[in-house]
């Protein structure tokens, strides 16, 4: 098997504010985008022919592998689902098998490998994981017996065991592609399906015309990043495993530590990076090219650090954090979490959660973690209310965001991109794009002088 589809299509809206001026699939985890992990891994099983179908702002994704002859990029703004997606991917291809991965998912590349096996012994397969404490009702699930589907159904209330991962399909099955229903009309009553075309439905159509796909379990990582929330694990899942891969110091050309830094771990720094005086280290740390750590900065635990990065002056970093190029961490500033490209994180503050790219916190904004209630936040996507099982108070800040100085942004809020939340600010809503929000502050005014001392 030689050619590999990435179905990278969809909008993202349940990934908001993260998905609006980039597409879903180029959301960065530790420093990758999220669509990269799907492509590696092919290519670490010997792929060497990708298509990746791509929505709404597919050129980003053609920029960004410019250089990389194995991949094309098919843009297909049209799309209504992954059937559609897969077809566009296949129109004028002669190709007679090919590995399908979703854009939005992080798969082991051994698994894939052992999908890509089964299939040349068993024709069409599928890549299935195990639902283990996830709910069924939040994907298209299946039922497996001995290593066969036998049932296919869309987010059920209860029954099915597993969701999909990845599927290998030989030519044989592209007519039910194409006549896929647009709707997926496996439900339970009560259910209300888009419309919209799934290639899981051609795939129950399949089998309900007496044909079998043949069910590969996962034994790797499988990360399915959908919701803000699912983006802060997965940095911090792939950030530790990085991190993890660590066996001793690893020094570029130009990189140097002094000898008063307290370094509790394994250092990787790139190329005239540096890690200064009074530095503190607790765990292992990876550091791209140019990036300078200085002046009592405090690592506490795996992390990773981009290119052209400043971190100085007594600032704190949690451990699992993910920092990408060009960022500033400065003066007493606490970061647990996510930032993207271009953050700035001035001047004594508190944050745990994302920050999208060209963002800026003012000095003293706070982001609440805990809840007076000790409770967990719901959060609503979509219309839909959901409760996180990890990072529900966290705070989800999009690209291009300012805040003010003394800004308290609540437990669980989102801000939309290119919005302004004003100095002083207690921010407990999520604010939509494209929004300023400011304090409107009303002054009393009174007599005052010596009298008031007894003079």
């Amino acid at each position: 098997m030689r050619a590999g589809i990435v179905l990278a299509a969809g909008t993202g809206s349940r990934a908001w504010p993260y998905a609006v001026v980039r597409p879903k699939g180029m959301i960065p985890i530790a420093n990758k985008p999220l669509l990269s992990y799907s492509i590696d891994a092919m290519k670490a099983i010997g792929i060497t022919r990708i298509t990746v179908v791509a929505g709404e702002f597919a050129e980003r994704i053609s920029n960004y592998y410019r250089s990389d002859p194995e991949i094309r990029v098919v843009k297909f703004p049209s799309s209504q689902g992954t059937a559609d997606s897969l077809i566009a991917a296949l129109h004028g291809s002669e190709e007679d098998e090919v590995l399908v991965a979703y854009g939005d998912t992080i798969v082991d590349a051994d698994d894939l490998k052992n999908l890509a096996d089964l299939f040349a012994k068993r024709g069409n397969a599928a890549l299935v994981d195990p639902l283990g404490a996830e709910s069924s009702r939040d994907w298209i699930c299946c039922s497996v017996e001995e290593n066969r589907i036998t049932d296919i159904l869309g987010h059920p209330r209860g029954g099915a065991t597993h969701r999909f991962a990845a599927f290998a399909f030989g030519r044989d099955i592209f007519p039910h592609l194409l006549s896929n229903s647009g709707i997926f009309t496996n439900v339970q009553v009560g259910m209300m399906p888009p419309t919209e075309g799934f290639v899981e439905m051609s795939l129950a159509d399949w089998i309900a015309d007496g044909h079998e796909i043949a069910a590969c379990e996962t034994h790797g990582t499988f990360l399915d990043v959908d919701k803000p929330w699912q983006i802060l694990e997965a940095n911090r899942i792939v950030g530790q495993a990085v991190c993890e891969s660590l066996t001793g110091n690893e020094l570029a050309e130009g990189a140097s530590i002094d000898e008063s830094a307290d370094i509790e771990g394994f250092v990787r720094l790139g190329k005239d990076s540096t890690i200064g005086r009074n530095v503190r280290v607790r765990g292992n740390l990876i550091v791209g090219d140019r990036t300078r750590i200085e002046n009592g900065a405090i690592i506490e635990g795996h992390t990773i650090v981009g290119n052209d990065c400043l971190l100085a002056n007594y600032c704190m970093i949690d451990g699992g954090a993910i920092v990408g190029d060009r960022c500033v961490i400065n003066h007493c500033a606490e970061l647990n979490g996510l930032l993207m490209e271009n953050v700035y994180l001035y001047h004594y503050m508190e944050f745990y959660g994302i920050l999208g790219c060209n963002t800026d916190l003012g000095a003293a904004t706070v982001c609440g973690t805990l809840r007076f209630d000790d409770g967990e936040t719901t959060h609503t996507i979509k219309g839909r209310r959901e409760h996180p099982r990890d990072h529900s108070n966290a705070s989800y800040l999009g690209d291009y965001v300012r805040t003010g100085v003394n800004a308290i942004i609540m437990p669980g809020c989102k801000v939309g991109v290119y919005s302004i939340v004003g100095p002083g600010v207690l921010l407990s809503e999520d604010l939509p794009n494209g929004t300023r929000v400011s304090v409107k502050q009303v002054l009393e005014r009174g007599d005052w002088g010596p009298d008031r001392y007894g003079w």
